[in-house]
């Protein structure tokens, strides 16, 4: 199958708007459709064969001339494309643009939101978790921008407080290490291991292994 054309989007999106009440034309100075109805605003729409930066930065210029705008893309198959899909309708929400898509076997039209005020749904657990890793979180340790490998969270900063203790003081059991460090879920820290970092030598007794003194070493140096 040949690759579509931005050509062959307009006969699809013309009849859907047709069908709508719309007087349609195309090519109307740099607009790709211009549809009017009455005397309300006119609908722009931008053909394109594919979401890209410089589609949405059209469509943001075009919302000079009116607030009724829309891109419009060939309607895809398989995950790739259901997760652009999913991904610029959310930003076409909040830049106030509509979308639309063609299925081109049989012209069918999709309108996927459109050019409406955004009001965003907060996520209320979601900050709540964030605001508990900056309040929890010691000093800090990492550089904005770098990537997730390596950083030092609030939970990694309490594993290094008890892989520091053990080092100390040698195998202890987790209410010790808890109140030695101020760390409450030491125990649950070192029974879960999640860097591999302790063991358990009898119940309730851990021991720091090889790699949890090479972490030790490796998180000393400022940053935890």
């Amino acid at each position: 199958m040949s690759k579509p054309k931005e050509t062959d989007l307009y006969p699809p999106v013309k009849a859907f708007l047709i069908g709508q009440g719309y007087d349609v034309k195309a090519e109307i100075g740099a607009l790709d459709v211009m549809a009017v109805r009455g005397d309300e605003d006119p609908l722009i729409v931008e053909l394109k064969t594919g979401f890209s930066l410089s589609l949405f930065h059209q469509a943001v210029d075009r919302q000079t001339i009116s607030d009724d705008v829309y891109i419009c893309v060939p309607r895809g198959r398989g995950k790739v494309f259901l997760r652009a899909l999913r991904d610029n309708t959310a930003l076409c929400r909040r830049l106030r643009i509509g979308l639309l898509s063609v299925r081109l076997r049989d012209g069918f039209v999709q309108a996927h939101c459109d050019p409406l005020p955004y009001r965003p749904r907060k996520a209320t657990k979601r900050k709540g978790l964030l605001l508990r890793e900056f309040q929890r979180r010691v000093g800090d340790p990492n550089s904005g921008g770098q990537t997730r490998v390596g950083l030092v969270t609030a939970y990694r900063q309490d594993a290094l407080r008890c892989a520091a203790h053990l080092v100390e003081h040698g195998a202890s059991k987790g209410a010790v290490v808890a109140a030695a460090t101020g760390v409450k879920v030491a125990t649950r820290i070192m029974a879960s291991d999640h860097y591999g970092w302790f063991v358990r030598v009898s119940p309730g007794i851990y021991q720091l292994t090889p790699k949890g003194r090479e972490g030790l070493i490796s998180y000393s140096g400022g940053k935890g």
